[in-house]
């Protein structure tokens, strides 16, 4: 269930969103006149939400290339990578 809170909260009860943002992992979505203005969620969160949307990016990546015929062996693939890890 999303955490919804008015954009006075900010302001009055900082350190309440804060504890959420940070102990509990979540974001928090600020109204502003009723309707949707602002999320606000921990630096960690953010970061890992970044890291999974370039994940996504390179598995759509991946795929393309793959439809294209764009694809190696396996073996040669993993080579490749012992050769970059032990260089």
């Amino acid at each position: 269930m999303p955490i919804i809170r008015p954009v006075s909260d900010l302001q009055n009860k900082t350190p309440e969103i804060e504890e959420i943002c940070i102990k509990e992992q979540k974001p928090v979505f600020i109204t502003k006149n009723g309707n949707g203005h602002l999320v606000i969620m921990s630096q960690q969160l953010f970061e890992e939400q970044q890291a999974l949307l370039d994940l996504y990016d390179k598995l759509d990546e991946a795929e393309e290339q793959s439809r294209a015929g764009k694809s190696r062996p396996f073996r040669d693939v993993m080579a490749s990578l012992r050769s970059r890890i032990h260089a």
